[in-house]
């Protein structure tokens, strides 16, 4: 089972507190003791990213009363970073008629939103300002029928470059793996060619669309990133800078298309 960063864990177990308001408050209104609270959950990235951070919220659940299989049902839907998967699956939640979704990360929870006005949806994982992409109304009265938690950190993206720059100070080239069409993707790009300048690195954007993208992306890298005879050589590192990029990283098997390239990416 794939360890979860503290904070991811612990997001999620706090977001079992959350979610059992809700299921205690659909008993109370039914009023039926026989009636088996039944949780949604949809994620965007695959069942193996987020089995850490799911298991930490089933035993929260278990810790406050509810055990799978017992006294709740759980549903799952993965889009397994395949993201024009998420209405159809967000819809199959609400045929289900579950009395919450829990959902992770921010294309999961807007799929979740357009699929139900009514059915409670408690989200995590955010890029981003939640009121900003119109997820909700705002950060302290968040309206309608969502709610959740996450942590904004919108200055974030610069300060791991500059990190980047301080443990490998010779590096003079980075190229940036973002998700194009993505909630934050443009953003992101935008941060990080505002702090490349100041560092005095030159960015190499390489945006992904879908799996397809990886094994050219990957490649251009280490492509234009090879020293040329009459040059120094050139340190050249790749950002994942997302759970999509890197789930897909890992199902496409481009860790060959990045052998000696070092890459990093953001705790998840």
């Amino acid at each position: 089972m794939r360890v979860a960063p503290p904070r991811a864990a612990t997001l999620f177990s706090i977001l079992a507190i959350i979610v059992t308001e809700f299921v205690s408050g659909t008993l109370a209104e039914a009023q039926q003791p026989t009636k088996i609270p039944r949780i949604g959950i949809l994620i965007a990235a695959s069942r193996t990213f987020y089995s850490a951070r799911v298991e930490a919220l089933r035993q929260r659940l278990r810790e406050l009363g509810y055990v799978e299989g017992k006294n709740i049902v759980i549903d799952y839907r993965y889009a397994e970073g395949k993201l024009e998967r998420l209405p159809n699956l967000a819809a199959e939640l609400v045929g289900l008629k579950v009395d919450v979704i829990v959902s992770a990360p921010t294309q999961a929870a807007l799929a979740a939103k357009k699929a139900s006005a009514t059915i409670p949806i408690v989200f995590t994982d955010i890029a981003g300002d939640p009121a900003g992409i119109g997820l909700v109304s705002s950060l302290a009265r968040p309206g309608g029928n969502i709610t959740g938690l996450n942590v904004i950190a919108a200055d974030l993206d610069g300060k791991r470059l500059e990190l980047l720059k301080e443990s490998f100070p010779k590096v003079v080239r980075v190229a940036l793996l973002w998700q194009s069409g993505g909630t934050r993707g443009n953003l992101t790009l935008s941060e990080m060619e505002a702090a490349a300048k100041a560092l005095g690195l030159k960015l190499q954007s390489l945006p992904v669309r879908s799996l397809d993208d990886f094994e050219g992306v990957f490649a251009q890298a280490k492509r234009d990133g090879a020293p040329k005879r009459s040059l120094r050589p050139q340190i050249h590192l790749s950002i994942l800078s997302n759970a999509k990029c890197w789930t897909s990283r890992q199902r496409t098997g481009c860790r060959q298309c990045t052998k000696r390239v070092s890459g990093w990416r953001p705790a998840a």
